[in-house]
């Protein structure tokens, strides 16, 4: 897994919702392309997560991407 490789599933569009895994296991689930940033060095990133809590991860510790369909389940509407 790059950097690059996660910059281009983060800015593709339309943006379809992503899992990082991490070196130690575990998972964090980015909802939105503007619900992560990276630091000017590139080497980290800020994940926004529910409410006011974020995650720093550095990028080498990233060793996946999990990417779904993006097919959300609607209510019908009468």
């Amino acid at each position: 897994m790059t950097v690059e490789q996660l910059k281009k599933v983060h800015q593709a569009r339309p943006f379809r919702p992503f899992t990082l895994k991490l070196a130690d296991g575990s998972r964090l689930r980015v909802r939105h392309p503007e619900m992560m940033s990276y630091s000017e060095s590139g080497r980290t990133a800020v994940v926004h997560g529910e409410g006011n809590d974020f995650d720093i991860i550095d990028l080498l510790l990233v060793v996946g991407l999990e990417v779904r369909n993006g097919h959300a389940k609607r209510s019908k509407r009468k």
